[in-house]
């Protein structure tokens, strides 16, 4: 469910965001806690933000929003990305969402809206939301109607230690994945463990297949095989092979399938505190790996995923997307006009400076000092491709198959071909 025709112009044919002004409330509404007898609406607001500092910035953005609406209480509910997935699970069959919550958009927050549990934002955000960047805005429509508001967007990449690359004599980052295998043999050969990978959680290897499918297969082929019902290409077949030469290398620390992910002791800490020398993940790696470990400051680097050599895809196309916000189906006006706080130039400035997301807003895009930040920025603004992540774009069964199969690749419980099949087996029984 990427976007193919993701280019610079998509980033820059947005305008300014219109300035912020929160309209009135009232004192009714459809809150959590409803409205009380004081006129005061009380606002559910579920989120992943639980690493510093973004944990402390956005709860900050609440008090803020609470003072300038002060018949309004935004009661937070913090949790991380696996128990929120299941948490949403549940209140998804219960058919009651919180009024405000984290979305990746794609097929689950398709299937969110099928089952008739999210506010069609289409109407209710205009003209304010028109100004957001294009992009970034793509998880979230459906059937050409709005029903999620971006506060990021971003792309998975390889970060990495440069001390480490150079005492293990790598001049440069590769860009051809034999190059990448080479890459990893030196860095064994150095006695540095070349990769960390939190394999309690499978959707940071999945990262690695999708990719790989990616520059095998070509960014258009996974949509298609999604909407034909059928991973039997040969170039997935491959993409698995690629990961499995990879995985014989052993590149990843020790205890890695017991890892989490931002523990400290997982896989965002292995890197922060120089432990292992690369992590495949998103924009919010420096964020986490300061949080969970120590942090590299100026040793860390960031680099695209690398072409395979003979594949249809390019270095170009990139694997990502950003986190949003949607309301359920009947949330209070104070709902919205939160969404239209937490998406205005002054917010997106302090959450770009503070926490290192990347803008939505085009005018906060100044305020971009960090030069790793900067630089997934400019691959984002050069790629010639997008896909989301599986486990969002596909219908919720079908993304957690994948997460599921290529952990168990790496495990080394599946083939390259059981792979495929499990997934294939899968996507048919959604039809």
């Amino acid at each position: 469910m990427g976007d193919p025709a993701l280019s610079r112009r998509d980033f820059l044919a947005a305008s300014v965001a219109a300035g912020l002004g929160v309209t009135a409330l009232s004192g009714c509404g459809g809150g959590s806690d409803g409205g009380s007898s004081s006129g005061t609406t009380t606002i559910e607001w579920w989120n992943i933000s639980t690493t510093q500092p973004t944990k402390t910035v956005w709860a900050g953005l609440a008090k803020k929003f609470e003072a300038q609406n002060p018949k309004v209480k935004i009661k937070i509910v913090q949790l991380e990305n696996d128990a929120y997935k299941s948490k949403m699970t549940a209140l998804i069959a219960s058919g009651k969402l919180p009024d405000i919550f984290h979305t990746w958009g794609g097929g689950v927050l398709k299937q969110q809206v099928d089952a008739g549990l999210v506010e069609d934002l289409t109407d209710r955000t205009k003209p304010w939301a028109d100004g957001l960047m294009s992009v970034a805005k793509q998880p979230y429509l459906i059937d050409d109607k709005l029903y999620g508001i971006p506060f990021d967007i971003g792309m998975i990449g390889f970060w990495y230690n440069k001390a480490l690359f150079r005492r293990a004599g790598i001049s440069a980052p590769p860009t051809t994945w034999s190059g990448f295998l080479d890459a990893v043999k030196k860095l064994k050969s150095a006695g540095i463990t070349p990769l960390a990978l939190a394999g309690k959680e499978s959707w940071t290897g999945m990262y690695y297949w999708a990719y790989l499918a990616m520059r095998t297969a070509g960014v258009d082929a996974l949509q298609k095989a999604d909407e034909k019902k059928d991973f039997g290409d040969p170039g997935f077949v491959q993409a698995g092979q690629h990961l499995k030469d990879l995985v014989d290398l052993q590149p990843f620390q020790k205890g890695f399938l017991g890892a989490a992910y931002s523990s400290p002791t997982g896989q965002a800490a292995t890197v922060g505190n120089g432990k292992a020398a690369m992590e495949l993940m998103g924009q919010w790696a420096p964020v986490v790996e300061a949080d969970a470990g120590k942090g590299l400051g100026a040793n860390l680097g960031f680099f695209p995923f690398p072409e395979v050599e003979g594949g249809a895809g390019k270095i170009t196309e990139v694997f990502g997307g950003g986190g949003g916000h949607a309301l359920r189906k009947g949330a209070p006006q104070a709902a919205v006009d939160f969404l239209r706080f937490f998406a205005s130039e002054t917010t997106d400035r302090e959450l770009v400076q503070k926490t290192k997301t990347l803008p939505v807003v085009p005018a906060a895009e100044s305020v971009l000092t960090d030069p790793n930040i900067k630089a997934v920025q400019a691959q984002l603004k050069g790629a010639t491709g997008f896909q989301l992540y599986l486990d969002q774009a596909y219908a919720p069964a079908l993304g957690q198959q994948v997460n599921d199969s290529v952990a168990g690749l790496i495990a080394g419980s599946k083939s390259p071909q059981q792979v495929t099949q499990a997934i294939t087996s899968t996507a048919k029984q959604e039809q």
